[in-house]
């Protein structure tokens, strides 16, 4: 038998509130204030209008919802300042990309969406594919502790990241070679900055989980699993996406599970 709703919320939200890092560095997430905000309610109440939005929040007021806890949402300008919060105690779950890194301390669920990693180069730039980046002296701007910046830092080779708080304005700003971001909002930059090209093809799929410590119960992280598998299935996840104005194809499929497996 699974463990109760009352020992779930316990060991998930033991000040009584369950408090969620919210990432409003990725827009495909979250969108809203820079500053902490908290729920109204112990069912997952709509927000009040100074509150964040997204599917990350959604879901957060769900897992309120399962759990009768009210939901407090903490807001941070960057994935590593929502990991790093969490860690220090300051919130019980995060929304963030899943990256060996980030494995020994944190306990992912399953992706419930998934999103790319694309470059942008100058209109001008020799650079015309993924592979033609990692190459001597080209230098590429990223979000500093980003799933991208993780990722590109275990798999280059040759290439130099130039890492701060925003990669794409660092990439104009000091004139590098290359920009590296999230598809939508690098698609948005490119659209609306004439003199700079989109490298199509992705470098990296970035698959965005939900996390807790893993200093909780194994019962709670099985019941974070389930309930991101229901949410996905639920047509949930999809639905948080559009009213967001996100592509609601970004749901990511069924965790495969082992034969015989839950």
């Amino acid at each position: 038998m699974g463990a109760t709703r009352d020992a779930l919320a316990g060991d998930l939200a033991p000040s009584g509130v369950l408090r969620a890092a919210i990432n409003l560095g990725n827009p495909v997430l979250a969108r809203g204030p820079a500053a902490q905000s908290t729920g109204s309610g112990p069912t997952g109440s709509a927000p009040t209008g100074n509150e964040p939005t997204g599917v990350a929040v959604d879901i957060a007021r769900e897992l309120g919802a399962r759990l009768a806890v009210p939901v407090e949402f903490a807001c941070f300008s960057a994935a590593r300042k929502s990991l790093a919060a969490m860690l220090a105690g300051d919130a019980d779950i995060c929304f963030l990309a899943i990256e060996p890194a980030r494995a020994a301390e944190v306990a992912f669920t399953a992706p419930y969406v998934l999103i790319e990693g694309v470059f942008v180069v100058p209109e001008n730039s020799g650079i015309a594919t993924v592979a033609d980046v990692d190459r001597e002296h080209v230098r590429i701007g990223v979000n500093q502790g980003s799933a991208y910046d993780l990722f590109l830092s275990r798999t280059l080779t040759r290439a130099t990241l130039v890492r701060g708080e925003d990669g794409i304005a660092l990439f104009r700003q000091q004139g590098l070679d290359v920009g590296a971001g999230i598809r939508q909002p690098v698609s948005d930059f490119v659209a609306s900055h004439p003199g700079f090209r989109l490298i199509g093809e992705r470098f990296m799929q970035i698959r965005q989980a939900l996390g807790t410590t893993r200093t909780r119960a194994p019962g709670t992280i099985e019941f974070l699993a389930a309930a991101i598998e229901q949410l996905k299935a639920s047509g949930f996840i999809a639905d948080a996406l559009r009213r967001s104005g996100q592509d609601p194809a970004l749901v990511a499929p069924p965790a495969v599970t082992a034969p015989g497996g839950a």
